[in-house]
């Protein structure tokens, strides 16, 4: 009988170290090699070098002069990693409605026209760190007004920061929100308010 458990603990060991520690190990510091951003969580930093983001996980923008990401359903105040889900709620669901509707009529003095569905829904996770280009478009006059800047300056920066579908085909145009609003400040500071 230990004839036959040696060698069956001796492949289980090997297999373990194998595939279980070598393998994911190969994986890691290849990427780290190719894609070290993204191996890295393509974090984002400031003109010091301090992190102040992911390009891959959304954060909450309350300001009118910053370009507002998509509600999140993640944790009770929103955009909570540690608490990443949607909200749960079927597209039947009394409390999604009320939800969307509340969103939307929020969302009245932004603009005129449809409101994209981006902006009243969260994404699958709570933490999607884009929205689309008819949402970034229909929140422009806000953030020139609250800039002192032209609407048209402010539309020209969005359309500059919007990415296309991968290849061609794949995916929707989408803008990062961290990003453009990082780019606002940079290229279109206005007047900044006292205490922002």
């Amino acid at each position: 009988m230990l004839s036959q458990i040696r060698p069956a603990l001796v492949i289980t060991l090997f297999f373990t170290l194998l595939l279980g520690v070598g393998y994911p190990l190969l994986v890691t510091g290849i990427a780290h090699v190719a894609f070290p951003a993204q191996a890295g969580g393509s974090l984002i930093r400031d003109a010091n070098g301090q992190v102040i983001g992911s390009a891959l996980i959304g954060q909450a923008f309350a300001k009118p002069r910053y370009l507002h990401g998509r509600p999140s359903a993640a944790g009770t105040d929103g955009y909570d990693a540690s608490n990443s889900s949607g909200s749960n709620l079927g597209p039947l669901n009394p409390g999604l409605a009320k939800r969307i509707a509340k969103d939307a009529a929020g969302l009245v003095p932004e603009g005129p026209g449809a409101v994209p569905a981006d902006a009243v829904t969260t994404s699958a996770s709570g933490l999607d760190p884009d929205v689309s280009p008819a949402n970034a478009h229909r929140q422009a006059a806000r953030i020139a007004q609250a800039r002192g800047v032209s609407v048209e300056a402010v539309q020209m920066l969005i359309a500059s920061h919007t990415e296309g579908r991968w290849l061609g085909v794949f995916g929707q145009p989408h803008i990062n929100v961290l990003k453009t609003n990082l780019a606002l400040d940079a290229a279109l500071p206005g007047a900044q308010p006292k205490g922002q």
